[in-house]
């Protein structure tokens, strides 16, 4: 049994082919600079072997017909790879999709709808099912919504204070993002901790280019800082986060931006790459040793945001039994992971230095001896979740 897990960008496209009963990877890739005219390229992987290819990539069709061809030229083709299913991320699933669904003609022209909700990141999303669809027309394809773990918010937590007919008739709520990542490691917590779910308070970091982070109790979601879109919340590479909703407005009056432009200003141009001008942390923290204060200044402010959420959820909770750190920044970097949590030892929060800064890439627990709370770090796997999604939907139908 193999799936496809198809995750498009605006000019990208990451793709597994995996068993999603053991999680072996068969290969991967991952195709960017679709539609540039300076031409694209393609990094895949099967086992030991990487090729790499550039060329001009006109659209997602092509990138993903390139895939194809590489799969083929490592000894994957994909029409004799007998494919379960198709998994495709798709970002915004609004109020209609709060669980993995197979995709058909109805199912697609309601993800393009709400591509208003998430304009930068539904609309990519149906290129790469379209891509497929042309390609692989027979295999059932799947879509897994980054909503839908959050569906089920508590009302205090997810209605924002406007008008109640205004958020009704426009879908205005908090929805969270990053619902397959903050899903997949609370399991991974509980079976790392020989604890049943319902047993455990946690937080979870998922800290990559954008970060969100989740309150659960007892394996359900109580909060998280995500919002009706991406942009709300923690401080991320080149998104805003939390922000008056008045400079807004006085950017229209002032700097007489329109909606277009705020849009670029805060979703590419803000954040750690705003403050700092660089969103990759190796750069920043180079930065920062050099004395760097511009990076000093985005440093501090992300962990200050990272800490202000903590806080909320320490109280929202009534207490915590695990923090855990995830995805590309929360893995890797033990800055970022002390920091957070430094000076909390009287809320029974302690990390262990040694630990910490240990080379070790699995799940492991990086808390000081004694700590009541437990804290972790647990690689994330949004690809193996949306696969096992897929092959349980398509096995349904």
């Amino acid at each position: 049994m193999r799936v496809l897990v198809v995750n498009s960008g605006s000019s990208s496209i990451k793709y597994q082919l995996l068993e999603p009963e053991s999680g072996t990877i068969i290969a991967s890739g991952l195709v960017e600079r679709i539609g540039e005219d300076d031409g694209g390229a393609i990094e895949h992987t099967a086992g030991e072997q990487t090729v790499t290819d550039k060329r001009k990539i006109p659209d997602h069709t092509a990138g993903l017909r390139l895939a194809f061809d590489k799969f083929a030229e490592t000894g994957h083709d994909l029409a004799q790879a007998g494919i379960t299913a198709v998994g495709h991320r798709v970002v915004h699933g609004g109020e209609v999709f709060y669980r993995p669904t197979l995709i058909d003609d109805q199912v697609l022209r309601t993800i393009t709808e709400l591509s208003t909700l998430a304009p930068l990141h539904n609309p990519p999303n149906i290129r790469g099912i379209e891509a497929v669809r042309t390609l692989l027309p027979e295999v059932p394809q799947v879509a897994v919504f980054d909503t839908a773990f959050f569906h089920g918010l508590p009302p205090a937590a997810k209605t924002y204070a406007i008008d109640s007919q205004v958020a009704e008739t426009h879908g205005i709520r908090r929805y969270g993002f990053h619902g397959t990542s903050h899903e997949y490691v609370s399991g991974r917590v509980t079976e790392f901790l020989g604890r049943p779910a319902d047993s455990l308070n946690q937080i979870i970091f998922h800290l990559g280019n954008g970060a969100s982070v989740a309150a659960l109790r007892g394996g359900r979601p109580v909060d998280t800082s995500m919002g009706l879109t991406p942009l709300e919340g923690l401080v991320m590479g080149t998104r805003s986060g939390n922000l008056d909703p008045g400079i807004i407005l006085h950017l229209m009056r002032t700097a007489h931006l329109d909606v277009d432009g705020i849009d670029r200003l805060l979703n590419r141009g803000s954040g750690l790459r705003g403050m700092a001008g660089v969103n990759d942390f190796r750069e920043l923290r180079r930065r920062i040793d050099a004395g760097d204060t511009a990076a000093r200044n985005a440093y501090d402010v992300y962990v200050h945001r990272l800490r202000h959420y903590l806080g909320a959820y320490l109280v929202e909770l009534g207490g915590v039994d695990a923090i855990t750190f995830t995805a590309g920044v929360g893995e890797n970097n033990p800055d970022v992971r002390a920091d957070a949590l430094a000076g909390l030892e009287d809320f029974g929060i302690a990390v262990d230095s040694g630990l910490n800064t240990a080379k070790d890439r699995g799940a492991r627990r990086i808390s000081a001896e004694g700590s009541r709370v437990q804290v972790l770090v647990v690689p994330t796997n949004e690809e193996l979740a949306i696969a096992r999604a897929a092959v349980a939907v398509a096995g349904m139908s």
